[in-house]
């Protein structure tokens, strides 16, 4: 794919996007080569696979910012919940860890694990707790939380719209600013600099990239025609227009596609850097089907190693330099605002925009929590679980899943290329 404006884009839709994105040495063209061939068809089997399919989420916390607007009425926002019954037993098993206390957990069900992974659910109980999370968990053990079937629940365009959308994403984007400004850089030795803060810049970027990969998602599975007890979903040229046009965002559809991309790299690149801890031979993604689960972790690995065979990684040191203060006062920061915004994902009025809401944040905020967990992961130990680093199964879906989906919206702008050279 190259000559993106003569070639495969409208201008009026492409513009230059193309050649290297800003803040980082990779180009548009390489990656829509890499993630289309090499990652899509791997991730999209893998979300497929039961482990990653079912997702625990309390959808009911009442929003913390607002007085409550009041659950969207259309029928497509609605979420259908999985029976407990239909949930893979060793999915509910392992959650047993969070009703009751470890020792009689471990005794209770001393048949159903191997003493690893005893060992494993022991250290997950007493060290989980402790870690610095990016983002507001649900609890889990809630009367309110439920089992959600992702491929049952797909994200589409639900017709949930107007101000209380709005408010949502405006509130959103007023938490991208950090005070005090205290870092002041550029993201790479080759950049200008422009006299931004760099949480500002980053941060903002992160949340445009989510926003944008959200919206090529409605664009891509929009309501097309309903009637006769059917519904037909499609994509909507004219919506992609809208929302990413030159014209029609006063020359911001470019850059919106372009944070898309460098959200890609950043979430691409915290899972270069945790690869080793799902290398170790001891962790499983346990459903208590031991065929299901194998072929689930070698597909896994197959999708960490084309990630580690991609020759343009970012390189986050530019992202988070500076002393060793600065550098947790940074983390901090980018905790506490990413954990607000993952708060706000309560308030939003459309249940099952709420849910693929809270879990891609929820991704984002795991990759940032690996990012910022690189002495952690380094010094993880081979045969036994790690005390200084985690992840829930919790964390683990929503990463995967939170990744697969901007592999998705950038396969399915490739979908979009090809509309728009049709109807030139």
């Amino acid at each position: 794919m190259k000559g993106c404006a003569s070639k495969c884009w409208s201008a009026s839709c492409c513009g230059n996007l193309s050649s290297f994105l800003d803040d980082c040495f990779c180009d548009v063209e390489s990656i829509d080569v890499f993630n289309n061939f090499k990652i899509y068809p791997r991730i999209k089997k893998l979300t497929e696979r039961d482990y990653f399919r079912y997702y625990r989420v309390n959808l009911k916390r009442p929003c913390p910012f607002w007085p409550d607007d009041g659950h969207c009425s259309i029928k497509d926002c609605h979420v259908e919940p999985c029976p407990e019954s239909k949930v893979p037993v060793g999915i509910k098993v392992f959650m047993f860890k969070i009703f009751v206390s470890v020792s009689i957990s471990l005794k209770h069900f001393s048949s159903c694990f191997s003493n690893q992974s005893k060992e494993a659910f022991a250290d997950w109980a007493r060290h989980d707790d402790a870690q610095d999370h990016f983002c507001e968990l649900d609890d889990e053990t809630s009367p309110d939380a439920d089992y959600v079937d992702l491929l049952l629940n797909p994200e589409r365009f639900t017709g949930y719209k107007g101000p209380s959308a709005w408010r949502v994403w405006n509130s959103i984007y007023e938490e991208n600013c950090f005070k005090p400004r205290s870092v002041y850089r550029p993201l790479n030795p080759l950049a200008p600099s422009r006299g931004l803060c760099l949480e500002k810049r980053v941060f903002y970027r992160l949340i445009s990239g989510l926003h944008s990969s959200i919206n090529i998602h409605l664009c891509a599975d929009y309501l097309l025609d309903e009637g006769w007890g059917r519904s037909v979903w499609g994509p909507n040229l004219q919506e992609f227009r809208r929302r990413f046009d030159t014209a029609e965002t006063k020359g911001e559809g470019t850059r919106r596609l372009k944070n898309l991309y460098f959200l890609y790299l950043i979430e691409l690149r915290a899972l270069y850097k945790v690869a080793p801890y799902f290398e170790r031979a001891f962790v499983n993604l346990y459903t208590g089907n031991t065929q299901e689960d194998g072929a689930t972790k070698d597909l896994l690995l197959q999708v960490f190693n084309e990630i580690k065979a991609f020759p343009m990684h970012f390189d986050e040191k530019s992202m988070f330099a500076g002393h060793k203060m600065e550098a947790k006062t940074l983390k901090e920061e980018f905790r506490l605002h990413f954990k607000n915004i993952s708060r706000i994902m309560d308030c939003v009025g459309c249940s099952k925009c709420r849910l693929w809401g809270k879990l891609q944040t929820q991704g984002l905020g795991t990759a940032l929590k690996i990012l910022f967990s690189e002495k952690e992961i380094k010094n993880l130990p081979e045969h036994s679980p790690s005390k200084g680093f985690q992840l829930t199964r919790q964390e683990i879906v929503a990463l995967m899943n939170g990744f697969g989906r901007l592999s998705t919206s950038i396969h399915q702008l490739h979908n979009f290329r090809l509309l728009l050279k049709e109807n030139r």
